[in-house]
């Protein structure tokens, strides 16, 4: 089996606070990706193009802040749910693992949230596994028609025998994200007891990994001050093994 380590993070874009007491948090950010020491890092609300003021940009001449954020040796793949009058932000996979396939879908529900899945195949030991990246919208009744649309996808889309990951923000609390994702195979890998949401005094878990074909070993949410400070989300980590990959 080869142990994997999935990390899923809600960014905030890089930035922190309101008004002035705004802040790039992107450099720090940089330090906690490298951190995780995560094979597969599932990110959400990142910039890929910011036509503001450049100190709340990714730095490097408006450098996309997933590839800013990938530590040295990883693939990238973002893809863009929204697009705002100062630029774009998505979704993002940070990868060990070699990049086989990707894709995107609209999952926007309604004109006032643009919303999207990011699908990303990687080649982990000659195994070749997919990971979905979500960020669901605000209203329920849009997370419900959200979440039909990727059951009908995971069915339409990924063979029912091969290793998934599912991971996000899915703006949820209550039972209907393991109501719906029962339905192809994946099981939650985070109790709720690991509340994300919000950062600095976290009551509830927006943040989930869910996972099929893989053996759940272990989950965390890193906490302390630092953490608190650089988004309005904590990070979540799951660990599993892969069966069938190579020793």
């Amino acid at each position: 089996m080869t142990r994997v380590r999935v990390a899923t993070y809600n960014i905030h874009k890089g930035v922190r606070g309101v008004g002035p007491t705004r802040r790039l948090e992107i450099h720090n950010l940089m330090h906690a990706v490298e951190q995780f020491d995560a094979d597969i890092v599932c990110l959400q609300e990142v910039r890929g193009v910011h036509r503001g003021r450049s100190r709340f940009s990714a730095p490097g001449a408006m450098q996309p802040q997933a590839d800013w954020l990938a530590p040295h040796g990883y693939y990238t793949v973002y893809r863009t749910n929204a697009y705002t009058g100062q630029g774009e932000h998505g979704n993002a996979v940070l990868s060990r693992w070699p990049v086989l396939a990707e894709q995107h879908e609209d999952m926007s529900d309604h004109r006032f949230e643009q919303r999207g899945l990011l699908h990303v195949v990687l080649d982990v030991d000659g195994i070749a596994m997919h990971v979905i990246v979500v960020h669901l919208g605000l209203i329920r009744s849009s997370r419900v028609r959200q979440m039909a649309q990727l059951v009908r996808y995971v069915q339409r889309e990924i063979p029912p025998q091969t290793p998934l990951v599912v991971a996000g923000d899915f703006n949820d609390w209550g039972r209907l994200l393991e109501q719906s994702l029962v339905r192809v195979g994946l099981k939650t890998a985070t109790p709720a007891t690991l509340v994300t949401f919000p950062a600095r005094l976290p009551l509830v878990q927006f943040d989930h990994v869910y996972a099929r074909g893989m053996q759940l070993c272990a989950q965390q949410v890193p906490r302390g001050a630092i953490w608190s400070q650089m988004s309005d989300h904590l990070p979540l980590l799951a660990d599993f093994d892969v069966p069938g990959t190579a020793a």
